[in-house]
Formats: structure tokens, C-alpha cells, sequence
């Protein structure tokens, strides 16, 4: 098994003295759980280095590479973060192994921003179970939202439901009449996006969809799937796939000519990782949403969070590509992490850990889209809910519309 392991060296002498120096009546109400010390905090993290989703795999390598400069920093609290990140090739029992893995075994106090929809899904009622925290799963499943059954799991991005309902609304206002043909991966993570397009189509649903095609990520390619669409003589391709189905599709898309509005999700429309190696030619006209500042945009070229990202990923994470999202939502979601740790301060038990996620008010990373904001409280495990919708014109995305709320009661 091919497995990726990004240990960050651990309890400075530095940083003991630091905590050292602190009074007598903080030490005496420090708090740990496993995984928790007076030096460190040991996190776990699980990624697909591997596999069909492997384009995600510089997520966890962005975090890898913001927690070392956290670290050379002096940490947080003044403890030192150890980043456990392994490979699971976007396999659920690989999933599982590594879970166990890293709870039982590498003695995590939680596990951090795993990735994938089937991947989380595998380990949903073991980490619970455990009482572990599952924390800002890098999926936008709906069920992550569960604090009632649930409560050591919670989401990050917008879900996938919400999103869905978002691009229904543009389509009953722009194309009332369009004929929709949907390509989706047969799994929770595509049967959410579909159901939040039928949810936000409401009774116009069986008339506007026309044409269902799943796939499953063990295909090599989805070619036949975009042919067969696109004899329905459908008008709008809803895209639902992962970056490397998603290139495939663009790619397909242009090949025979099919010239119908083409819908992306949200999580494979980076530019580096999905429209670059498809063609911006290929991509042009292209609508999808998004959250996070685009590197790209012009507009961001003097504002303060964009400059700080750029100088992250030239001083700290030179190797990464500043094109790829993926670098964006690791930096962005690390730094939602960080205030969760903040917050904590000397408490650093698994249940004060989500506690405190539970408790995020108005809260901006550098990189989110201006009147977004986190928020989450304990019957809320939604962090973000907006999203505002972008088209693919030249080389870059450019933004449309208003900040949307995907909320049913949006």
C-alpha cells in the first residue's frame, strides 16, 4: 500500500519555555485528552495520494505546509502541531485501516479535513463511536450536518445539496425551459448534487431533467457517458464528477460538438487541476460557484488576504500550485482549525474540540468571498451555507450575481 506520511517535528525546547513561562494558575487548568500535551497536539489526516481522486491530494499537502510554518512560528498556544496525513487512494476500507490506523494506533486527538464523500461515509459511525472528532470533513455531504445523531462529525464547505439548489434557481430564472441531461458519480457525494437540482427545480423537476447517467470512479473514462447525453438533445449538462472526470467531460464536451450550457460543481472547478488541462478553450462559458477568492481574479491583486496566500505558497509551499483551488481550500480550511484551537487555549480535550467548533462566530479566513462568513453553533454543523455563482470567460472564472444562500429556507 502506497501511503503518505508528513510527520512535523514535534515539542521544541524553545516552545516548552515558552509554555514554561506561562503563570502557575494556567498550568494548573490545563485539560488533555490523547493526542493532546504541553508540547504538541497530534492530528490526523487522511487524503487520496492515490487513485481517481488523487487531484485532491494537494489539499492535505497545503496543510502539511501551513502547519510547518505555524510551527517554525512557535505553534500554537505554544504547542507544536504533529500532522499524521496517510493515503487511502479514495477507498473506503483503505479509509477505514487508516482511520484505525490513527486513532488506535498513532493516538490523534482528531481527525481533520479526511477527504471524500464514500471515504467519510466508511468511518462516519466508527469515529463517533469513538468519540473521536471528525473535524471539517473535506466533503459537502448534507449528512455531516447531523449534531443530534452525530455530534462528533462536522462539514466545511458549502454542501452539496445547497449547491445544487442554487444552480436551479439561476436555470428557472435563465432557462425555464431547458432540457437537462445530468452526469453524476454513483455515490452519496453525486446523489447529493442531484437531489438539490431536483429539490430547487420542485414539480418543473420531471419535466426540466431529461437524462441520468451515473458512473463510478473505477471507469477509466466517462467518454460514452457524455455521448450518450448528448443525444437526449439536452440543452444543459449538469456536471457532477470529480477534477479527472470532470477534464474528461470538457474534453468530450468539444470533441462532438455538444454545445449545451455546461453546469460544474463546485469542487472541480480549479483551474490548474480541471480547466487548464481540459482547454480554456474547451471551457469557455462554463458556470459554476464558488466561495473562496480566486487567484486569478484581478480584482484581488491588493487585497490583504490574497497577498498573504501568495506569499504562503512562494515562501512556505513553493512546490504547490498557486492555479490549483485545492491550494486555496487547504489554506482556508487550516485556518478555520487554527481559530478552533485558539479558542480552546489550555482545554484540549476531544469534547472541548468540537465545543469550540461549534461555536465559530462571523468568522473569515483570508480567502473567502467578501459577505461570506463561518458560523456554526451546536445545532449547526454547517460552517458555510453562500456561494455566488461564476462563468469561465478567457483564462480565468469571473464572479456574477449576488452572494447566495443555499439553506432550504434560503
Amino acid at each position: 500500500m502506497t501511503v503518505f506520511l508528513n510527520r512535523i517535528a514535534i515539542a521544541s525546547v524553545t516552545a516548552f519555555a515558552l509554555l514554561a513561562g506561562s503563570s502557575s494558575g494556567a498550568l494548573a487548568q490545563k485539560t488533555y485528552d490523547t493526542g493532546a500535551t504541553d508540547t504538541a497536539i497530534k492530528i490526523g489526516n487522511i487524503m487520496p495520494y492515490s487513485g481517481p481522486a488523487s487531484a485532491y491530494g494537494v489539499i492535505g499537502k497545503t496543510e502539511a505546509a501551513y502547519f510547518k510554518k505555524i510551527n517554525d512560528a512557535g505553534g500554537i498556544n505554544g504547542r507544536k502541531i504533529d500532522f499524521i496525513s496517510y493515503d487511502d487512494s479514495y477507498s473506503p476500507p483503505k479509509t477505514v485501516e487508516q482511520a484505525r490506523k490513527l486513532v488506535e494506533s498513532d493516538e490523534v486527538l482528531f481527525i481533520f479535513n479526511s477527504l471524500g464523500t464514500p471515504p467519510n461515509s466508511a468511518i462516519h459511525k466508527y469515529m463517533n463511536a469513538k468519540k473521536v472528532p471528525q473535524l471539517f470533513v473535506a466533503t459537502g455531504a448534507a449528512k455531516w450536518n447531523d449534531p443530534k445523531d452525530f455530534p462528533w462529525t462536522m462539514g466545511w464547505q458549502p454542501n452539496y445539496q445547497s449547491e445544487g439548489r442554487i444552480y436551479a434557481k439561476y436555470l428557472l430564472k435563465e432557462k425555464p425551459n431547458a432540457k437537462i441531461a445530468v452526469l453524476y458519480q454513483n455515490d452519496d457525494y453525486g446523489k447529493d448534487y442531484l437531489k438539490g437540482l431536483k429539490d430547487g427545480l420542485g414539480d418543473k423537476a420531471a419535466s426540466m431533467i431529461i437524462a441520468e447517467e451515473s458512473y463510478e470512479t473505477a471507469e477509466p473514462s466517462i467518454d460514452n457517458h457524455i455521448v450518450r447525453l448528448k443525444a437526449t438533445g439536452a440543452d444543459v449538462f449538469f456536471d457532477v464528477t470529480t477534477p479527472k472526470f470532470a477534464a474528461q467531460a470538457i474534453k468530450k464536451a468539444a470533441e462532438i460538438d455538444w454545445k449545451a450550457l455546461h453546469i460544474l460543481n463546485n469542487v472541480s472547478a480549479s483551474l490548474g487541476s480541471v480547466i487548464k488541462p481540459a482547454g480554456f478553450e474547451n471551457s469557455q462559458g462554463i458556470i459554476s460557484a464558488s466561495y473562496l477568492k480566486d487567484v486569478t481574479d484581478p480584482q484581488w491583486e491588493n487585497d490583504p488576504g490574497m497577498k498573504a496566500f501568495l506569499e504562503f505558497m512562494a515562501k512556505d509551499f513553493p512546490e504547490g500550485n498557486k492555479l490549483d483551488q485545492s491550494t486555496i481550500v487547504g489554506y482556508g480550511v487550516t485556518q478555520t482549525l487554527l481559530q478552533v484551537l485558539k479558542q480552546c487555549g489550555d482545554n484540549l480535550t476531544r469534547e472541548n474540540i468540537m465545543k469550540q467548533a461549534a461555536n465559530l462566530k462571523d468568522f473569515r479566513t483570508e480567502v473567502l468571498l467578501p459577505g461570506i462568513k463561518i458560523n456554526t453553533s451546536p445545532n449547526n454543523f454547517a460552517p458555510i451555507t453562500q456561494l455566488q455563482l461564476q462563468v469561465f470567460k478567457g483564462e480565468r472564472w469571473v464572479l456574477f450575481g449576488d452572494v447566495i444562500s443555499g439553506d432550504v429556507n434560503g
